[in-house]
């Protein structure tokens, strides 16, 4: 999910405001609401389930259909830890700043000179845009890793506008 922003942590060194900011989320589609049914349903059926085998006299299938039930509370646990992870790329007419924040918190930094920065987009025919980088100097940052290609291709577009507003020395300002 890309939500556009101004920027909350950090801002260009230069005391020049930026113009373009964004915030790259990971998408779960599933929220709170949805889990809780999810499991409620899950639980239900493994209950059913192990009543029945209970019934039958295979009371040993019912530790099997609990151990479904926590295999997959475990899943959406470590789903939604990875929706914790996010980068910030925050872009004026001296200074684009990519910062990444990983699952447990680290912060990442990179500051670059927007004269230098050249977006890489690789595109696959049937998938879209598979890969974001921006490159400069040799090295290359790669942005949106968790995006989904639909999501990749708008912010490459809106990236690529914004890098060229800055390589033209930065928005015009409104008389």
């Amino acid at each position: 999910m890309i939500m556009d922003s101004s920027p909350e942590h950090d801002t260009p060194d230069d005391g020049e405001a930026p113009f373009f900011s964004a915030c790259l989320y990971p998408h779960r589609s599933l929220g709170p609401t949805g889990f809780i049914v999810v499991m409620t349903i899950v639980s239900l059926v493994c209950f059913t389930g192990g009543l029945a085998f209970w019934a039958i006299g295979a009371w040993p299938i019912v530790g099997f259909f609990g151990l479904d039930v926590l295999i997959v509370w475990l899943a959406f646990r470590a789903s939604y830890r990875q929706a914790r992870a996010y980068q910030e790329v925050t872009l004026s007419a001296r200074e684009m700043v990519i910062r990444s924040v990983s699952v447990r918190g680290a912060v990442a930094e990179v500051r670059l000179n927007p004269v230098w920065a050249r977006l890489a987009v690789d595109r696959l025919e049937d998938e879209g845009v598979v890969r974001l980088a921006v490159t400069s100097h040799g090295r290359s940052h790669e942005i949106g890793r968790f995006l989904g290609p639909d999501e990749r291709e708008s912010f490459a577009d809106a990236l690529a506008a914004a890098l060229s507003t800055a390589r033209a020395g930065g928005p015009v300002a409104a008389a």
